[in-house]
């Protein structure tokens, strides 16, 4: 399995927490922060169900609060802008007359919470005796973002240093010895790095002897140098550059290097005979010219980003073009292949041979580079070429169905239970998930160097779309396949080694049912590095057993498990679950797996974390079979000043009988009977359900700790707000019924049961209720303020789309284009209904956001339509900054702006609520008989492109990651 690249930010279900031969780097800078960026294994059925999406089989452990490695750096100084000297103290009157002098900064108790020093990433050896303390700084300046880039076929280059742009970084890496007793030795700093290093990518050897990585530094212009591969030893920790000859450099746009054997290195370099870029003729040669005279039907999402001409096509091409270099600690240097857009490397688990994936023309205008011709060969480790696998056309032509794919030969790798196995999928409906056919996809499989006529091998089929395989050895492994239209996802247990077994359905059930969730198996690491399935053995007892580490979801929150499952007979025993009444604690990965032969249930060992309401997560090793628990990780409170904050976890009912929840989080010391109601801020994302049922249910835990981001809802309480936090907006479709085509009155339905809850509650004041969100949260805050203006004083809607015929061939979870579906494109969007905003908005959007969808156009065209009906509104646009915001001023003022609204409009509103206490029992809105609503999955927010998990869902920036 393959580590998503960092520049795609890492995915809820990377492979491995102790991945040791494929680099791992910081990613573009975000403070609305993605899914986690950690290679720990994952539970991929515990993960909102997503189209289109291969689902991924690693152990469940719950990282949505760790520190994801893209929000790391700063500069020393904190990036504070010299045009932010205005106070950010003073009086509303003199803010007016301020208002358009430059960056501006929050209040102090807001702004010393996000200055807070983050804390560094971990990443354990491959043996477990060693930990990494990686480095990190907190929020870049705006200087960073400012820097040049070239927009490419989906992607952003830095082409100074030959990169993706905006890349974070370490600024160092400390070791540490993890004793026998369970605790840390002291650290030893890496040294021998050039002043001011930034690390990239860093990577485990295979054995654990020597760490990787790139280097880069700043230069006299201001702008960065090209990479150079590092290597250093892990018990000295003296670094070195890995080539002796200082014109070499990483070409880090696709791969970057790995590690083939404990001494060498593959790497993807910029050739040496370049020459400088292409220039842009001054003079076009012709007109910019499409044509579809063969009337193929192409529909796409809306990409940004993409190559416009034959100049951006040559642009591409010369930075994505490397060299492959094999690399030796000796010095050794051997040059392999032809210069090519090499995209990915990898390894065969014998080391022997390796699978080499690449891009290459003709490109196109339409759709990004992940749709490119994509070709994949087998060379020997050595660099000979050995054959072709596949050379897969472009493809434009992909449905936008769910579950549609590309056709042709996908998901190629190897068996990670054998020495050189590749094995792919093959779809049987040409890719589109509208054609009825069985099965639907078929698993092959073939040896690296197959012998003369020998065809691939079948190994199952599937009547659903294929997600994955977890491998364990030739009599066991398990299949997944779903179906996002029914949220169908089944579990198959098949011999690869013995045709003669049948293979039997495991698990099948709906992605949606959470409290069904059986778990996912641990995996262990083999010694050539792969993952597979661990098997465990009981004393005297010759059954298969497996771990299966599970979130737990139960009415009461999730109650994460450990259990071990009988492979055969499905019989199982729970031998660890968290604690329920303070504490949340989960498993994070196996600790017991670095020695090769069986594995005992007595000789378990497994780390695990802890954390609570107010206690941040601190991690433990924990053995068997006396279960003790051995604390190594002792991270300060990130924002003491708020260690006593108030949460809940509090449930409600809609009128239709849905049961909807949400997280109530009050100030440090508020007494609602001493202090009365507050103002409130209301910050959610809605999010799709096919069943009333699933909807109801809970997800998440009442005590997992409040972790706050740069740009969290939660910063508000340090100004003496309530949060109501992630409210589930279920919007429901169940049977043949789409869900979007009732979106406007399920969303407003559950707002009103929210907001009846807090006033309820005595905790909010009528008139004082705020809503907010990012990306499709703030396209729910438009409509709530178009539809539901009784319910909110003001609204702050960051980064959204409002005008859906700016999307017309799909949106969020909506595949029917604009014309299958006219009608529900145009009532959805709050740009149709501008007319019908009266109450105070606040539009905030970054002025090069690279996400499907939201581009800003949409801010701007909702404004102005917004000032042509007289609202009372304002648009902030944030230069250099994407999707999610990074730089420090520019966080600094998203933060003033909205807490200015929030004073203005909010606290200071003493207009009549329009909601009384008759209307809140009674409803405002008629539902005919047919709402339906239910709680979307914490953590399952879909957003506007899903290749880029870049919504603003306030996980926390300050606890540690793992990878």
């Amino acid at each position: 399995m393959r580590l998503q690249k960092v520049y795609h930010r890492f995915s809820l279900l990377s492979p491995s927490l102790f991945l040791p031969n494929k680099p791992l780097s910081s990613s573009s800078y975000s403070s609305t922060l993605p899914p986690k960026s950690l290679s720990i294994p994952k539970n991929s059925r515990n993960c909102r169900f997503r189209k289109n999406k291969p689902i991924k089989t690693m152990a469940t452990s719950r990282f949505h609060n760790l520190v994801p490695l893209n929000a790391v750096v700063s500069s020393e100084d904190g990036g504070g802008a010299p045009n932010a000297s205005v106070s950010s103290n003073l009086t509303l009157d003199d803010q007016e007359s301020a208002l358009g002098s430059g960056y501006r900064l929050p209040p102090a108790e807001i702004r010393d919470i996000v200055d807070a020093p983050p804390l560094p990433a971990l990443s354990f050896s491959p043996q477990r005796d060693k930990i990494l303390f990686l480095k990190r700084r907190s929020l870049p300046p705006l200087s960073e973002l400012a820097r040049p880039e070239e927009k490419l076929a989906g992607i952003r280059i830095d082409g100074k240093c030959n990169a993706r742009s905006r890349m974070s970084f370490y600024t160092g890496v400390g070791i540490h010895n993890l004793l026998h007793d369970g605790t840390l030795g002291p650290e030893m700093e890496i040294h021998g790095l050039p002043d001011g290093a930034k690390i990239n990518f860093v990577t485990w050897s295979i054995d654990g002897q020597h760490l990787s990585f790139s280097i880069r530094v700043d230069e006299e212009d201001g702008s960065c140098s090209k990479l150079r591969v590092w290597v250093a030893d892990v018990e000295t920790g003296k670094a070195r550059p890995l080539f002796q000859s200082p014109d070499i450099y990483l070409n880090a746009i696709f791969d970057s290097f790995v590690w083939i054997d404990n001494s060498t290195l593959l790497v993807c370099t910029i050739p040496l005979s370049r020459g400088n870029p292409p220039k842009k003729p001054l003079v076009p040669s012709g007109p910019k010219i499409q044509s579809n005279e063969q009337k193929t039907v192409i529909q796409a999402r809306t990409y940004q980003d993409l190559l416009k001409d034959e100049y951006d096509e040559d642009l591409f091409e010369y930075y994505a073009t490397s060299q492959l270099v094999l690399a030796s600690l000796d010095g050794t240097v051997k040059g392999v292949g032809p210069p090519a857009l090499y995209t990915s490397i990898e390894p065969s688990p014998d080391l022997k041979y390796v699978l080499i994936y690449s891009t290459h023309r003709p490109f196109s205008f339409t759709v990004p580079c992940g749709r490119f011709p994509k070709k994949v060969d087998v060379w020997t480790a050595d660099g000979k070429f050995v054959r072709e696998l596949c050379d897969l056309p472009l493809a434009e032509d992909i449905p936008i169905t769910s579950n549609s794919v590309r056709k042709g030969m996908r998901s190629i790798n190897w068996r990670a239970d054998k020495p050189s196995t590749l094995y792919w999928v093959e779809t049987q409906d040409g890719g589109d998930a509208k054609v009825e056919v069985s099965p639907r996809d078929i698993i092959y499989t073939q040896p690296a160097e197959p012998l003369e006529f020998e065809q691939p091998t079948i190994l199952h089929k599937l009547e659903l779309r294929y997600g994955g395989i977890s491998w364990c050895d030739d009599s066991l492994a398990l299949v997944y396949e779903s179906w996002y239209k029914t949220r169908r996802i089944r579990t198959w247990v098949i011999s690869p080694g013995s045709s003669d077994v049948s293979p039997r359905i495991l698990f099948d059930r709906s992605s949606e049912d959470v409290y069904s969730d059986p778990g996912s198996p641990m995996l262990r690491r083999t010694p050539v590095g792969t993952y597979v399935i661990a098997k465990i053995k009981k004393e005297n007892d010759e059954g298969t057993y497996v771990l299966l580490n599970g979130s737990g979801a139960t009415p009461q929150g999730n109650v994460p498990f450990l259990d071990l499952f009988q492979i055969n007979t499905g019989s199982k025993e729970r031998i660890w679950e968290s604690e329920k009444e303070k504490y949340f604690e989960s498993v994070v990965a196996l600790m017991s797996d670095q020695n090769e032969g069986e594995l005992y249930i007595n000789q378990l060992k497994v780390l695990t974390s802890k954390e609570s309401k107010t206690e941040n997560t601190q991690y433990y090793i924990q053995s068997w079979p006396d279960k003790k628990a051995c604390q190594i990780t002792n991270f300060p409170h990130p924002y003491p000043q708020l260690a006593t904050l108030q949460k809940e976890m509090i449930r409600y009912e809609r009128r239709d009988g849905v049961q909807l929840t949400a997280t109530l989080y009050l100030p440090p010391g508020y007494d609602p009977s001493r202090d009365g109601p507050l103002p409130c801020l209301v910050w959610s994302y809605p999010g799709e359900f096919k069943s009333k049922d699933a909807a109801g249910q809970v997800r998440g835990s009442p005590n997992e700790f409040a972790g706050i981001g740069p740009t969290s809802a939660l910063l508000w309480l340090a100004r003496r707000f309530a949060i109501l936090s992630g409210p589930t907006i279920p919007i429901i479709g169940e049977g043949e019924e789409e869900a979007n085509d009732r979106y406007v009155e399920q969303l407003v339905a559950s707002a009103e049961a929210a907001v009846e809850e807090v006033i309820r509650r005595g905790v909010a004041h009528p008139n004082k209720v705020a809503v907010g969100g990012h990306s499709y949260g703030a396209f729910m805050t438009a409509n709530l303020l178009a539809h539901a203006p009784h319910l909110f004083c003001c609204g702050v809607a960051r980064s959204g789309a409002y005008n859906r015929t700016l999307t017309p061939f799909g949106f969020q979870n909506e595949d029917r284009t604009l014309w299958e579906a006219t009608n529900t494109y145009i009532e959805m969007s709050p740009f149709m209904s501008a007319n019908k905003i009266k109450k105070p908005i606040l539009l905030i959007h970054g002025e090069e956001d690279n996400n499907t969808g939201t581009l800003t156009m949409q801010s701007d065209r909702f404004f102005n339509a917004l000032k042509g009906h007289g609202a009372l509104s304002r648009l902030v646009i944030l230069p250099y900054e994407s999707h999610g915001y990074s730089a420090r001023e520019s966080i600094m003022h998203v933060l003033w702006e909205t807490d200015r609204w929030l004073q203005k409009y909010c606290v200071s509103n003493n207009e009549n609520a329009d909601l009384g206490k008759d209307d809140v029992n009674k409803g405002t809105i008629d539902l005919d008989g047919k709402a339906a609503a239910a709680a979307a999955a914490a953590g399952g927010v879909v957003p506007e492109l899903e290749e880029d998990i870049e919504t603003d869902r306030f996980h926390s920036t300050l606890k540690s990651s793992l990878w």
